[in-house]
């Protein structure tokens, strides 16, 4: 890109052009960079190497930019090569706040030598000299972020397709030594392996608005959130329904696990739900099964919003395990399709700790109904609510009925009678 001759041809002061402090561009610029390390702290850390070849010759670029500039003088090729000298800062890892930091003090440093000679007299001089060192500072750190952020974007987008391929490699149970090094990201010993699930967004549900947006916006809240919290230590399968999470086990204790999902709750603005258990590398594809068929029961069980280890589900777990019990405790609660009220009841008094006064407010009815209602469920069902064996026949029967989803005793009379249950 060449910078564009000004309106103003040319600036001068006492006869001389008003660029002529700066015509040692070469001095100036080591001055510049020593007045770089001495002040501008982060600077001071550089490489020797960095300060005496790359940004020595970028800052004597960016005095012959703007001594052009205030001469009225156009020199092609100049904001190229400090967009290629921002790019390789940005591989570097410099900070973007440090070369700002440092373009801005070289500008001050440059805009006192412009007036050290200038009087009272020189006002409209003076301020020609702000308006085309305004322009100079622009077009510099336009150039400098434009490229700073190309390169970044394309890191992180690299790294981004890095960590898909060697997660994707973990869970596929393939050898992830090689994928590993040709990624450059070390394999743990161990991870914690997380299925993750991300309900939907109330946004998601609001016909003015578009779901599809709510629900990438909400995954790019997660994200950034794991990018903020597990500092890149975090391999990720995620969508907008939730994924996979490996998380080394000598970077993340338990603890660390569950203030990691009461931060990504806040971070989507939604309930999160996770499973976890660890696992060897060669052992990730069958935990990741695992943890991923107990957070859908997590979820179909309508469980809080918390991490779960698999010990606290086995009881749902085995309960939705194919068998005769199974079909026989799926059946016990087919009879009170047809009544749902009495079927509401029975879920909101399990809930309620079985406990009448809670139940019947929660039902906005009297107490007496609540004992009509559970006698009937008795009469119909053949167990008895308020007796320990008919409420665990019952509990049972709930949880299976969550898991297999509402309705499912009706698509099984109208197939002549055989159930089929999801699992």
């Amino acid at each position: 890109m060449s910078v564009a001759t000004p309106v103003e041809p040319f600036l001068t002061s006492s006869g001389q052009p008003v660029s002529t402090p700066l015509k040692d561009v070469r001095t100036i610029s080591r001055q510049m960079v020593g007045h770089f390390i001495e002040n501008v702290v982060p600077c001071a850390t550089l490489p020797g190497e960095a300060l005496d070849g790359d940004i020595t010759t970028v800052t004597r670029v960016c005095l012959e930019l703007t001594k052009s500039m205030l001469d009225g003088r156009d020199l092609p090729g100049r904001t190229e090569r400090v967009r290629d000298a921002a790019g390789d800062w940005a591989r570097e890892g410099i900070p973007i706040d440090t070369i700002h930091h440092a373009i801005h003090e070289g500008f001050k440093i440059g805009f006192d030598l412009l007036l050290a000679d200038a009087t009272t007299h020189d006002y409209a001089t003076v301020a020609g000299i702000a308006r085309r060192l305004m322009d100079a500072l622009g077009m510099i750190t336009s150039a400098v972020s434009v490229a700073y952020v190309r390169e970044l974007r394309s890191a992180v987008s690299e790294h981004h397709t890095a960590v898909h391929t060697l997660t994707s490699a973990l869970l596929g149970g393939q050898n992830p030594s090689t994928m590993a090094r040709e990624c450059g990201i070390e394999v743990a010993d161990r991870y914690h392996v997380m299925a993750l699930e991300l309900p939907s967004h109330p946004e998601e549900r609001d016909s003015s608005l578009d779901a599809k947006v709510v629900a990438r916006r909400k995954l790019r809240r997660v994200q950034a959130e794991l990018a903020n919290r597990c500092g890149g230590k975090v391999l990720s399968l995620l969508s907008v329904d939730g994924g996979t999470l490996l998380l080394p086990v000598s970077e993340f204790a338990d603890p660390d696990l569950d203030q990691l999902i009461v931060h990504l709750s806040a971070a989507a603005q939604v309930p999160v739900k996770a499973v976890v258990m660890a696992a060897a590398p060669a052992e990730v594809p069958g935990a990741a099964e695992q943890v991923h068929e107990l957070v859908d029961i997590v979820h179909r069980l309508g469980g809080e919003s918390k991490v779960y280890r698999p010990h606290e589900l086995a009881f749902e777990y085995q309960l939705t395990r194919p068998g005769p019990a199974r079909d026989y405790l799926s059946a016990v609660l087919d009879s009170l399709e047809e009544h749902p009220e009495l079927l509401q009841t029975l879920e909101v008094h399990m809930a309620m700790n079985m406990q009448r006064a809670r139940t019947a407010r929660r039902l906005y009815v009297h107490t007496n109904t609540v004992d009509y209602r559970l006698k009937r469920i008795e009469q119909i069902t053949g167990f008895n609510p308020s007796d320990v064996t008919g409420l665990c026949y019952l509990r049972a029967a709930l949880l299976i009925r969550a898991h297999r989803g509402p309705g499912a005793a009706a698509v099984a009379r109208g197939s002549g009678g055989t159930r089929s249950y999801a699992v």
